[in-house]
């Protein structure tokens, strides 16, 4: 009789812990991807210090989630804001070198004041996290 007490009360916990190992699981996810874009940043911005000789850093963003608002997915998105006397010509082919442009995920956009905006987006690396609904 006692056998089969411990043999109900593991059955029965087995869902618990089930659970217990997909939300872990889910939580892990989580940390390795903003530590993916924290990383993803602090590329970038060594690659810009390393191209742009009198770059001025104004602002620096990235953010882990859904950042285009379609499908289940987690992005991870580094968005620079800088000024520079280089012209923009000069600035895309020298950062080219690190990055492929394309018009969403990742490309160079001169502000309406001068400065100039780098806009990273990759998948992130579970890019199917929680976080990304």
């Amino acid at each position: 009789m006692k056998k089969l007490k411990r043999i109900a009360k593991v059955i029965l916990s087995l869902p618990l812990i089930l659970i217990g190992i997909v939300i872990l699981y889910e939580v892990f996810g989580m940390c390795v991807n903003h530590l993916a874009t924290a990383r993803q940043t602090k590329k970038l911005v060594a690659a810009l210090k390393e191209e742009v000789s009198d770059i001025e850093l104004l602002d620096i963003h990235s953010e882990t989630g859904n950042t285009s608002g379609t499908g289940n997915h987690v992005d991870c998105l580094s968005l620079i804001t800088f000024s520079t006397k280089m012209p923009q010509s000069e600035l895309e082919n020298k950062m080219y070198q690190h990055y492929d442009y394309d018009e969403w995920m990742c490309y160079l956009a001169k502000n309406e004041d001068g400065t100039y905006r780098f806009r990273l987006n990759t998948a992130a690396p579970f890019a199917g996290n929680i976080e990304g609904h």
